[in-house]
């Protein structure tokens, strides 16, 4: 059944510039009282990592480590698929505190759940 006002974002990319919108959005989401929750798949996991996570910093906007303690602040959930971890054999790779590893069915049902998602 889905959700009444929920938004699914997805993050596909490892591209410094394109790691900002979906965290922004959900959070914007959240303050519109707005479910959100936030995916990432594929090449995107290699942001995830603590090192990785601090390096990027695009304009005015706080590290990408600073946006992803201050989402999960919120309260917003953030997945991570754990098929893209073993395609990246990350068997020990340590990611960021507080993500949730989750299956890659997970992304189907969260998907069938929220009332849009959008891809990034």
């Amino acid at each position: 059944m889905k959700a009444n006002n929920s938004i699914l974002y997805v993050q596909t990319s490892d591209s410094p510039e394109r790691q900002y919108s979906p965290l922004v959005l959900a959070q914007t989401a959240k303050a519109m009282d707005i479910e959100a929750k936030v995916y990432y798949l594929g090449q995107a996991l290699r942001v995830l990592k603590p090192e990785q996570a601090e390096k990027i910093k695009i304009g005015d906007f706080p590290s990408f480590a600073d946006m992803i303690k201050k989402t999960l602040d919120m309260g917003i959930e953030i997945y991570v698929c754990e098929a893209s971890k073993q395609m990246l054999g990350w068997n020990k790779v340590e990611l960021i505190p507080g993500l949730k590893i989750v299956g890659a069915g997970t992304l189907n049902d969260l998907a069938l759940e929220a009332s849009a998602t959008m891809w990034f």
